[in-house]
């Protein structure tokens, strides 16, 4: 595929402001992760303190998206989205107030954590509903292939910048960065041009019966979603059990492998690689479907039993970079289809539905896979999370196929039941002998004649006998016939004419279907001239 299809959603100038605006602020909120993990460290000296934070800014999205769904679905985007901006920079304004003054203390940043997970849950669906009407349906899948490209590339970018800038002045700048780059968003979402954006709900009408409700509705519209409700179980299994490495790299990275941090850092800079790598890999595809969802599934599935069995550090990081590009592929594929496939009205809560889906995945997977190392061990834990997740994906495979009108199925069993071809050497011969036809075929025939028989042509008919309407001159349809067709079907003809026995006539040959003329059944006369 063309380079221009990989970035084809940036044709369109609204999404061209919204990303770039994504970008600056994704960096910043990286800078902000890597500030509070560091002030909470540097406080506390205890991983638990710091893990209590990331729990209380992560909780409010299983409880508060449902509620964010629905606002998305009712209110308008922008002025929602401009007031969750405004909230976000005078949050980050606060932790570097309290990083600078100590004003608060470990409470304060406990507090402003839990609200700005608040904001975050409440925002998160509208901001995607809103963003997907920036480009063309055509275009989404690229679209948020690119989003998790932005992402991907803004993490490594802030949390690099937020180390450097957190050892040489401490976390405060980072809070006030973070502050100052919601400024961008703002701006951007003041940018769009309204007459510019795509309304979903124009091309899909939404189910009168659930579209006017609210977070009961979504769930009652969701219930009548098979295919998405097998997608996002599927996204669940790989999530909680496939793609929770932060657990599994460091405990193979403390344990088997033997690297400590230094080689903890190394995978966790290999894995951001490999989700930039994903995000394009994911771009260039111009539809992200259902059977991409179920091959990458299996591909990171396998390719986690292979890592669980990496003798070394290089080995490891081999295995893992291809895995994080699934991760992001497999993300990528599950939002193009929570929303393509699913009425415009209800988009809001889909996408409300899938946050809670990734966010009960890690809150599950990790303890879970933390556990498991310990008891099991990191490489056991490996090979076994890898083959459930194998087997789910097979049979949401399989689940997915029956969904959709057995597609899968019958693709194979037309390549299980394709002809083969017996007879190589007649069909080389024939297809020459297409090319180079007599230049005079009535000469051609009329030289066969001879060849078949003196006597025959009265018994069959004067050789001026008129031809069937729309029959091909013989030369012709001698030329295109296969190597050994071309002989007249006179046996039975002759021996009728000097009376030996078994003649009779000769049965009617289909003549083959020439273009634009239907098959005519023609006497064996019509072989003569």
């Amino acid at each position: 595929m063309a380079l221009g299809s990989t970035f084809a959603a940036l044709r369109h100038r609204n999404y061209r402001i919204w990303a770039g605006a994504g970008f600056v602020s994704v960096i910043g909120t990286w800078m902000q992760v890597l500030g509070v993990n560091w002030y909470v460290l540097e406080q506390t000296r205890s991983a638990t303190s710091m893990g209590l934070a990331v729990l209380l800014q992560a909780l409010p999205t299983l409880l508060l998206s449902v509620w964010g769904g629905a606002l998305a679905d009712r209110l308008p985007a922008k002025p929602l989205l401009v007031a969750a901006q405004a909230v976000h920079a005078l949050l980050a304004a606060g932790l570097a107030v309290v990083a600078v003054t100590g004003a608060g203390g470990l409470p304060a940043i406990y507090v402003i954590a839990l609200v700005t997970g608040a904001v975050s849950a409440i925002e998160g669906p509208v901001s995607g509903r809103w963003s997907s009407t920036l480009v063309d349906p055509e275009d989404l899948g690229n679209a948020l292939a690119l989003g998790s490209l932005t992402n991907s590339a803004g993490r490594i970018l802030g949390m690099s910048a937020g180390a450097v800038v957190v050892a040489a002045v401490g976390p405060a700048l980072l809070f006030a960065v973070n502050a100052a780059s919601f400024v961008a968003v703002v701006a951007a979402l003041l940018a769009v041009r309204e007459r510019e954006r795509y309304r979903g709900g124009d091309a899909v009408v939404a189910d009168p019966a659930v579209a006017d409700g609210g977070i009961r509705a979504g769930f009652r519209y969701l219930l009548r979603q098979p295919v998405v409700l097998v997608a996002l179980g599927l996204s669940f299994v790989l999530g909680s059990l496939g793609r929770n490495y932060q657990v599994t790299m460091a405990a193979m990275s403390d344990g088997p492998l033997g690297g400590g941090a230094s080689g903890y850092g190394v995978l966790s800079t290999v894995f951001a690689v490999g989700t930039v790598l994903g995000a394009l890999v994911a771009a260039r595809r111009r539809e992200l479907g259902y059977g991409m969802l179920v091959g990458a599934g299996l591909l990171a599935s396998v390719l986690q039993i292979v890592a669980g069995l990496a003798p070394g550090t290089p080995s490891f990081a081999a295995v893992i970079l291809p895995v994080a590009a699934a991760a992001v592929v497999i993300d990528t594929t599950v939002g193009a289809r929570a929303q393509l496939d699913t009425d415009y009205a209800m988009r809001g809560r889909v996408l409300a539905a899938l946050a809670v889906t990734g966010s009960v995945s890690a809150a599950v997977g990790a303890p879970l896979l933390g556990w498991l190392s310990e008891h099991a061990g990191p490489r056991q834990t490996l090979v076994l999370a890898g083959a459930v997740t194998a087997i789910a994906t097979a049979a949401a495979g399989v689940a997915l196929d029956g969904l959709r009108d057995r597609r899968l199925r019958h693709r194979v069993t037309r390549v299980l039941t394709a002809p083969v071809v017996r007879h190589p050497a007649r069909r080389v011969a024939a297809m020459a002998a297409r090319v180079a036809r007599p230049a005079t075929p009535a000469v051609a025939v009329v030289g066969l004649a001879p060849a078949v028989g003196v006597g025959l042509a009265p018994a069959i008919g004067p050789a001026a006998a008129p031809r069937p309407a729309g029959s091909p001159p013989p030369g012709p349809y001698l030329a295109g016939r296969r190597p050994g067709a071309g002989r007249l079907p006179s046996s039975r003809l002759v021996r009728a004419a000097h009376g030996c026995p078994g003649g009779g006539p000769a049965r009617p040959r289909r003549r083959p279907r020439l273009a634009g003329a239907a098959p005519v059944d023609v006497p064996p006369s019509d072989y003569l001239p």
